[in-house]
């Protein structure tokens, strides 16, 4: 069974293991949309600063997302906008193990999803 996620401010070495944890690279996604309907699919994260990133989504047949993202310790947020104008954000917990779980929302749409990114390996 899965650990339950660190409390905010906790500085054990398991939850500051998650600070350390690399980012990018190819992630398996898993998630769950607004309605509570599940989705999966494929992300990729690419640095482009020491902080800072862009990260693609492809979820479904014809679904890809563009998007920025940014690290700040066990925190990783990325924001994107849809063909339509939507706009979106998502915030991951970074996991021990480089596992990303997550939240995310749209704006002006009811609900949030889930979402969490899984290294490929």
């Amino acid at each position: 069974a899965a650990a339950a996620p660190a409390p905010p401010g906790d500085l054990s070495p398991r939850h500051l293991a998650g600070a350390q944890a690399r980012i990018g690279g190819r992630y398996r996604t898993q998630g769950t949309n607004l309605d509570g309907s599940p989705y999966e699919g494929e992300a990729e994260i690419i640095a482009s600063g020491r902080d800072r990133c862009r990260i693609v989504w492809r979820t479904g047949k014809r679904s890809e997302q563009r998007g920025i993202c940014m690290r700040s310790g066990f925190v990783f947020v990325a924001a994107y906008q849809f063909r339509e104008g939507a706009v979106g954000i998502v915030t991951y917990e970074v996991q021990p193990d480089g596992v990303l779980k997550g939240m995310w929302t749209i704006a002006d749409a009811d609900g949030r999803g889930t979402e969490v990114l899984t290294p490929a390996r």
